[in-house]
C-alpha cells in the first residue's frame, strides 16, 4: 500500500498577481521541508522577472506538474507491465507486437488524439524465441546461462554433443576444421575478460566533477578523415565463419562476446541487417548461444587441459513466413493558435531480446507515456501540437527515427530528399534512452543557441537534481536522427542507472528507481509545455 498526502494548497503573489499553487512533497516531510519546491519556483521567477526573460516559466503549470507527477505517478504502473507482462520487444516479434497494441491503448485511453501505427520499412521477416536450454554434462554437470543470438536458426531438438575450441581467423584455416566439426558444439570466442572493478557499487549517481565535466565546452579537433586501408583478402569475414559453421554441420556455435556475473550480451546474427533479416538467412544460420562468461570461460578452461567436455543444448526460435512492415508509434496533444508546430518527445520502444529491458529502454518509454498523461491530467492547453513518438529498429541503427524524420520533415542536407514543408514547424524533440537514471541536465548537441532557453526551463527543478546545460553531445539514439538533419533533437543527461546491465539478459525491474522516473516524467513533461508554450520555436544550429 501507497500512503500519499493530500497537497496543501499555499498562496503567493507575484507582481500583484495572486496565485495558488500545490505543494508536492515526494514522501511525508516537515513543513518545511514541503515548502521547498514552491520556494524554488518563486525564486526561479523572481530572478527572471528582473532577467526581463522573452519566455519565463509558467510558474502554476509547474506546481500543477510536480503535483500530478510526483504525487499522482503512474509511470511505474507503465514501467511494470511493460517490464514484466510484455517482457523483451525485438522489431518484428510477437512481444514487440502485443506492446505495440497495448501502449497505443494507454495513448487513447489517456485522451491523446491522432494514435497511430504508422510503418516505415519492410524491415524482414518475424523472429521469436521460444525455448532455450544449455547444459555441462561432463566432466561435470552444470545448468548454464546462455541466450540465442537474434535472427538465428534452432537446433534440431535436444542435443548432446562434444565441445571443441574452434580458431578462425584466415581462409588457410578452413582447411585445418573442415571434415572435423559435425555433430560438435564449437566455441568460436576468446575467454571473455571480467573486470570486476567496473562493476556498479550500489545506485551510480553523476558526481559533482562528472557534472562540472559535462559543462565545460570541448573544442573538437579538426575532422581527420583516415586513409582507406583494404581489408586484407585472406581474412574470414563474421558471415564466412558463420557459413562454414553451417556447411559443416555444427550441433551449436557458443559465443561469450562480453558480460559478468551472470550477464549475457548478445544481439544479432552476423550479416543479418545486409540480408534485410531475410528467412533464408535465419533459416540458413546454425543455432548461435551467447554464453555467460564465467561459464563459457570453464568450459574453455577445462577443454584447454585436454579434458573432454560434453553439453546438452537445445534452442528453438520461430522464424515467419513473410516480410513484415516495421512500424513506430505516435499519438497527439492538438495546439491551438500554433497547432501546425509540432513539440515531439519519445523513446525507443523496440529492444534487444535477452531480458524485458526495464532500463534500456522501458524507462525511456515509460516516462515518454507518464509526461503526456501529465500534460492531459493537469489541463495543459498548449500553443504548438504536442506529439510523443515510441520508436521502433532503433536497437539495429535508428531505423524508425530516422524513417520518421525523413517522411515527415525531409532533409536539406541531402539534395536527393530536401527538406518538407513540415521541416520548419518542428521545434525539438527531448529524447531519453541512457538508461533509467534521474535527469542531471540536457546535451546542447553543440546548439548554443538553446542554452538560454533551456537555462530558464532546467531552474525550477534544480531541487530535483536538474542542474546542467551542456554543450556537448551524445550520440547512438533517436535524437541523433533529428539532428543530424539539422533540426532541434536533445537527449537529456542521466545518472548511469542500471550501471552495468544495459543490453544484458538482467536489465529488470529490480535495476529501477521509480523516484528517478518520477522526476523525469515531470521535468519531460515541463520542458514539452514551454517548448509548445514559447513564442518561439527552439533556435537551430546553422545548417552545413
Amino acid at each position: 500500500m501507497v500512503m500519499r498526502r493530500t497537497p496543501r494548497a499555499e498562496h503567493f503573489v507575484l507582481c500583484g498577481i495572486t496565485r495558488r499553487v500545490s505543494s508536492f512533497p515526494l514522501a511525508p516531510r516537515t513543513m518545511t521541508s514541503r515548502l521547498r519546491p514552491l520556494a524554488t519556483v518563486l525564486l526561479f521567477l523572481l530572478t527572471a522577472a528582473m532577467r526581463g526573460d522573452s519566455d519565463p516559466v509558467d510558474a502554476v503549470m509547474v506546481a500543477r506538474i510536480r503535483e500530478e507527477g510526483l504525487q499522482r505517478s503512474q509511470v511505474m504502473e507503465y514501467e511494470g507491465y511493460i517490464a514484466d507482462v510484455l517482457g523483451a520487444r525485438l522489431t518484428l516479434s510477437q512481444d514487440m507486437t502485443r506492446a505495440q497494441t497495448w501502449v497505443q491503448g494507454q495513448m487513447k485511453a489517456m485522451g491523446l488524439v491522432n494514435v497511430a501505427a504508422e510503418p516505415f520499412m519492410d524491415f524482414g521477416v518475424t523472429w521469436d524465441n521460444e525455448y532455450v536450454s544449455v547444459h555441462l554434462l561432463e566432466p561435470d554437470y552444470q545448468p548454464m546461462v546462455g541466450y540465442p543470438v537474434a535472427h538465428t536458426g534452432s537446433t534440431q531438438g535436444r542435443q548432446v554433443a562434444p565441445a571443441v575450441i574452434v580458431d578462425l581467423l584466415v581462409k588457410a584455416d578452413l582447411e585445418k576444421y573442415r571434415g572435423t566439426l559435425k555433430g560438435k558444439a564449437v566455441l568460436v570466442t576468446p575467454p571473455a575478460v571480467v573486470d570486476l572493478t567496473s562493476l556498479t557499487n550500489g545506485v551510480p549517481r553523476l558526481t559533482p566533477q562528472d557534472l562540472d565535466a559535462r559543462e565545460r565546452t570541448v573544442i573538437a579537433p579538426p575532422r581527420v578523415t583516415p586513409p582507406r586501408v583494404a581489408r586484407h583478402p585472406d581474412l574470414l569475414t563474421a558471415e564466412e565463419k558463420i557459413a562454414f559453421y553451417a556447411a559443416e554441420g555444427v550441433t551449436a556455435v557458443l559465443q561469450c562476446e562480453s558480460g559478468w556475473l551472470g550477464a549475457v550480451r548478445g544481439f544479432s546474427r552476423p550479416g543479418s541487417r545486409a540480408d534485410g533479416w531475410s528467412r533464408a538467412g535465419m533459416l540458413a544460420s546454425p543455432a548461435i548461444v551467447a554464453i555467460t562468461p564465467e561459464h563459457y570461460n570453464r568450459m574453455y578452461r577445462i577443454l584447454t587441459r585436454g579434458i573432454p567436455v560434453r553439453i546438452e543444448v537445445e534452442v528453438r526460435n520461430r522464424v515467419g513466413d513473410t516480410v513484415q512492415q516495421a512500424m513506430n508509434l505516435v499519438g497527439e496533444i492538438p495546439g491551438s493558435d500554433l497547432k501546425d508546430e509540432v513539440v515531439m518527445i519519445g523513446a525507443h520502444l523496440d529492444t534487444w531480446h535477452a531480458s524485458p529491458n526495464a532500463s534500456d529502454n522501458t524507462s525511456g518509454v515509460a516516462v515518454s507515456l507518464e509526461a503526456m498523461r501529465i500534460l492531459k491530467a493537469v489541463g495543459a492547453k498548449p500553443r504548438r501540437t504536442i506529439r510523443v513518438a515510441l520508436w521502433a529498429g532503433e536497437e539495429q541503427g535508428l531505423f524508425g527515427s530516422r524513417a520518421y524524420v525523413k517522411q515527415h520533415f525531409g532533409n536539406p542536407r541531402d539534395p536527393a530528399v530536401g527538406a518538407k514543408p513540415a521541416y520548419e514547424k518542428l521545434s525539438a524533440y527531448f529524447n531519453q534512452d541512457y538508461g533509467a537514471g534521474q535527469y542531471r541536465g540536457i546535451m546542447l548537441q553543440g546548439n548554443e543557441y538553446a542554452r538560454a532557453q533551456f537555462t530558464t526551463w532546467m531552474a525550477p527543478f534544480r531541487d530535483l537534481g536538474m542542474t546542467v546545460v551542456s554543450n556537448q553531445s551524445l550520440g547512438s539514439t533517436d535524437h541523433v536522427a533529428f539532428d543530424e538533419v539539422g533540426l532541434p533533437g536533445f537527449q537529456f543527461l542521466q545518472d548511469n542507472i542500471p550501471g552495468t546491465g544495459g543490453h544484458t539478459n538482467l536489465d529488470f525491474l529490480e535495476a529501477i528507481q521509480p523516484s528517478d522516473l518520477m522526476k523525469n516524467a515531470v521535468i519531460m513533461a515541463s520542458f514539452a509545455y514551454h517548448a509548445a508554450n514559447a513564442a518561439a520555436r527552439i533556435p537551430r544550429k546553422t545548417v552545413r
